[in-house]
């Protein structure tokens, strides 16, 4: 159990309490009474102090679902619904096609608002709603004439804003780490000219995604769908490693 102590330890405070960990973990806390158990006939692993349900090797059918099937919220219940308290502010972005894709992105992963930004478009919009699909109804959006208006207005709430950038001393994408109880804002910039230097002067850090072939930009609506993923994930599970923290007892980590 001590094992498992340090272990759990470790992984809160670096970030990486994940499912994969979780599993890793089970057999050393298995003891503990917090109704864990390893099936073998099933091979489901339960975790009842997070309920977590794995299945670490059990085939499944792999038929697509129907529509109907994936639960998807109305849009009242959306708007109803906790959001994840991050936000994406758009910089300049000049395809519409783009600002969409964004909104999209930010309803699938329940994020908190998006903030328009300078010469970006603002709904509604036929082009906007291509890419949006009904996106730009759900998600909640601001617009500001400067960029630095949404940046100031952000730190005054108390947002750590991160500009998605190339930049000397960024922090590399896979790096970052989530704060708990922490709320953020990433900037991206314009399809040609990036962030803003005086924008990216103001933020709290850059993140920027390693890129390994020849061309070393991406579109702004892949880089959106990029940095929202990891940046949401981080902080999800961060604040699964608190739940755990918290469940299972801080004694148990610190003997």
């Amino acid at each position: 159990m001590a094992q498992a102590s340090n272990l759990v330890s470790h992984f809160i405070y670096n970030n990486t309490l994940n499912l994969k960990n979780i599993v890793y973990l089970c057999a050393e806390v298995c003891t503990c009474a917090n109704s864990i158990c390893l099936g073998s006939t099933e091979d489901v692993l339960c975790a009842d102090f997070v309920s977590i349900n794995i299945h670490l090797s059990k085939p499944c059918d792999m038929r697509k679902k129907e529509i109907e099937e994936l639960c998807r919220m109305t849009v009242e219940e959306f708007r109803a619904a906790e959001k994840l308290p991050l936000v994406i502010v758009l910089d300049n972005v000049r395809s519409l096609h783009n600002v969409g894709s964004v909104f999209r992105t930010a309803d699938a992963f329940c994020l908190e608002r998006v903030c328009l930004c300078g010469i970006t478009a603002c709904p509604p919009s036929a082009e906007i709603h291509k890419t949006a699909l009904g996106a730009e109804d759900t998600v909640e959006w601001k617009y500001y004439a400067d960029t630095m208006d949404a940046v100031r207005e952000l730190h005054d709430a108390g947002y750590t804003v991160l500009a998605v950038e190339q930049v000397e001393g960024s922090l590399k994408l896979g790096e970052f780490q989530a704060e708990p109880g922490e709320r953020y804002a990433l900037i991206l910039g314009n399809e040609v000219k990036g962030v803003r230097q005086d924008v990216v002067d103001a933020c709290d850090q850059a993140l920027e995604i390693p890129q390994y072939g020849m061309k070393h930009s991406l579109n702004v609506s892949v880089t959106a769908g990029i940095v929202m993923w990891e940046v949401s994930q981080a902080m999800r599970q961060k604040s699964l490693a608190e739940e755990v923290f918290s469940k299972l007892g801080k004694n148990l980590f610190l003997k």
